[in-house]
């Protein structure tokens, strides 16, 4: 029913300062730390290293804070849906305990920066839920209540939430927090450069070398030796220990609308039930508060994104009568085999590269944690749950074992799948206006979309990651890797990494 109305994007974008223009890099560069991606973990990081006296470059391919983290829905909590009844079984009581106490001191953490920088980014404390409507799932809950409380979260099994609609019981969590990410982001990127460190926008790392000190290169040719490099672009560029078979990507659609303040939940929610939904307001004024709505997960390269929008827009619908959606968008972000982020050394050799990864939906506590947690390593502190991050850790792997098989199963299936000739398939010429499909011509597989005024436009059906082939994504318009996430524009030009090239043009 909302797919012929017009929607804005994200509302993060909409309403967050242009910020100070951030050009690439002139020439060469040499400085003590280089940091890939300029995210709410890569910043997060910078800031941390830059307040120690380190010389820091921060090198976005983007926008700063607008991809991921510009799409977010932007809560700070330490209740990650159903995570701590899972960790006490496979990681053991202790690492549940390491878990909730490094993200609560992530969200304490950012409360302080907000303080001390003054920042104007709607922060507000709330409580956090998750919740069932089926009862069925009663147990689950009570089970999670009891792992989260010992792992030393305020957590507690209710009956009873802020929510316009009957829940058959929840978790609740008090203390946490929401906030606009990229009002925050932009001023910690304002005061890490006060306090002397670089932000480059528009510069593609495509290159590692490591040594002493490490080089990257850029997609313009530019050089920049760093003796520290720190890989925070969201799903690794650079792959030296093979996380990207440890690694799941998946989006996740954003439905909003504005609300009577009366009307509006303060609290936080989110439902493992129909493909998660997620439920959170933020300050509009003129007594409303901006409904948002998260949910309908799925693989990139789906190909039923519209209906799914349609689906979701439907729940916020029915269960937030009368509200009018205003806004649509949605985000991206990796889970990892076992349910924890890659959060340290970059791989087992590795002596000055570091990566931020995989934080499962949950990367503004993440994001944060990772900052301080990698600072205190380059700065050679020791910190309590650094083992439990590890990304070279291999018992968790083994434990979680169905997941780490399962996201193989699925990668096998279109690496080998995609490659076999179908029975029918479809002509360019049977392309409808604003869709794309991949099409066999002369013995290879071509992305061809059609725009809204009738031309064609061909490029390589493969990735130039690893090579899977890709698949349309009409409400978004964009081709997307069902492998590892890889996103382009109908046109071939990147727009979500791991690729660091381009699709190949292709002839028609």
């Amino acid at each position: 029913m909302n797919a012929e109305r017009e929607f804005q994007g994200s509302y993060w974008l909409e309403t967050a300062p242009p910020g100070a223009p951030a050009p690439p890099p002139a020439g060469d560069l040499a400085v003590d730390v280089a940091v890939v991606g300029g995210g709410i973990a890569g910043l997060s990081t910078a800031w941390e290293l830059v307040r120690q006296g380190r010389e820091v470059a921060v090198l976005e391919a983007g926008r700063l804070a607008a991809g991921v983290t510009g799409h977010t829905t932007a809560k700070l909590t330490a209740l990650h849906t159903l995570i701590y009844d899972r960790l006490r079984r496979t990681r053991g009581p202790e690492g549940a305990r390491l878990y909730a106490r490094s993200q609560t001191a992530a969200i304490r953490h950012a409360a302080d920066i907000v303080a001390e920088l003054g920042i104007d980014c709607a922060w507000e404390e709330a409580a956090a839920f998750t919740y069932a409507e089926n009862p069925r799932r009663v147990g689950e809950l009570r089970a999670e209540a009891e792992a989260a409380r010992e792992a030393g979260l305020p957590a507690e099994f209710v009956t009873e939430t802020g929510l316009p609609f009957p829940v058959a019981g929840a978790v609740r969590v008090s203390g946490q927090a929401q906030f606009h990410p990229r009002k925050y982001l932009l001023a910690l990127a304002d005061d890490l450069r006060r306090r002397g460190g670089s932000v480059y926008e528009g510069t593609r790392v495509v290159g590692l070398t490591e040594g002493e000190p490490c080089v990257l290169s850029t997609d313009a040719g530019v050089s920049v030796r760093a003796r520290e490099v720190v890989v925070a672009s969201h799903y690794p560029v650079f792959d030296r220990a093979l996380l990207f078979t440890r690694l799941s990507p998946r989006r996740e659609l954003v439905v909003a609308g504005p609300v009577a303040e009366e009307r509006a939940p303060r609290d936080m929610y989110i439902t493992p039930e129909q493909a998660t939904r997620s439920v959170r307001t933020a300050p509009l004024g003129d007594g409303e508060r901006l409904l948002i709505v998260t949910g309908e997960h799925f693989t990139p390269g789906a190909a039923d994104v519209e209906e799914r929008f349609a689906r979701l827009s439907a729940w916020a619908d029915a269960r937030f009568p009368g509200v009018t959606l205003t806004h649509r968008w949605a985000t991206q972000d990796n889970d990892s085999t076992d349910s924890v982020p890659l959060v340290g050394p970059l791989h087992p050799g590795s002596r000055h590269t570091y990566v931020a990864t995989g934080f499962g939906g949950w990367g503004m506590s993440g994001g944060i944690m990772a900052g301080r947690l990698i600072g205190d390593l380059v700065g050679g502190r020791t910190v309590e749950w650094s083992g439990l991050y590890d990304p070279r850790r291999l018992g968790s792997v083994v434990r979680a074992g169905g997941s780490f098989l399962k996201h193989q199963a699925n990668v096998a299936r279109h690496f080998v799948g995609d490659r076999i000739p179908p029975l029918t398939g479809v002509a360019p010429e049977d392309i409808p206006p604003g869709e794309g499909a991949v099409v066999r011509m002369d013995g290879g597989q071509y992305a061809v979309h059609r725009d809204e005024k009738g031309r064609l436009q061909a490029v390589s059906a493969r990735c130039t990651h690893l090579g899977c082939v890709v698949a349309f994504n009409s409400a978004e318009q964009a081709w997307e890797c069902p492998c590892h996430g890889s996103r382009f524009a109908p046109d071939g030009r990147i727009l979500h990494g791991p690729a660091v090239r381009p699709l190949r043009k292709r002839d028609l």
